[in-house]
């Protein structure tokens, strides 16, 4: 129940199928085996509605983390779930700047994963007694919306859709390393 959550983090990618699942299963089993109470979501920029697709749960098995998502259904993002995070994480530059121009009110709480992770890593960890909001401060100090235009390796992680069996896990495999990265930012 959200009540009882600690952190309300929602991850966002185009479909709800890959990418965004695999981040919340991944982050979700992380911070459930630090007993950090929180609330992990995803969602799509398309309409939802679709099972986990086999190559993604594949993928899920591949890093460890079968059945992780079993009973999950792709969910279209919307303006509550965005506005109602703590954290919002685009996959790629192109969901970060969907939701900020659709919210704009958003953009001081939404990055994407590998941004949050690269700035925080910066910036250095949430210090004891520290509030996330003011960690997010910290780290966007110097940011712009400009940078985030167009597509960057930097930023983005790469859709294995169309892709083989390898690419799903090689997009799991980033995500595990890039949340376990988060992990001991937000929870040194």
């Amino acid at each position: 129940p959200l009540h009882s959550a600690d952190i309300r983090i929602l991850f966002v990618c185009t479909g709800n199928q890959h990418r965004s699942p695999m981040a919340q299963a991944v982050l979700g089993r992380l911070l459930w085996a630090r007993g950090v109470r929180a609330e992990i979501r995803s969602a799509g920029l398309l309409p939802g509605g679709a099972p986990l697709p086999r190559e993604s749960a594949d993928a899920l098995d591949a890093i460890g983390l079968a059945g992780a998502l079993d009973g999950f259904r792709s969910t279209q993002v919307t303006r509550a779930a965005v506005t109602g995070a703590d954290l919002v994480l685009g996959m790629t530059r192109e969901h970060l700047r969907e939701l900020v121009v659709r919210l704009p009110e958003v953009w001081g709480h939404t990055f994407t994963l590998k941004e949050l992770v690269r700035r925080g890593e910066r910036a250095g960890a949430r210090r004891v007694g520290e509030e996330l909001p003011a960690w997010l401060a910290r780290v966007s100090e110097g940011r712009t919306r400009e940078e985030l235009l167009g597509a960057s390796s930097d930023d983005d992680i790469e859709d294995p859709i169309g892709g083989g069996a390898a690419d799903f896990v090689r997009a799991a495999s980033e995500i595990r390393g890039l949340c376990g990265r988060l992990v001991g930012l937000l929870w040194p």
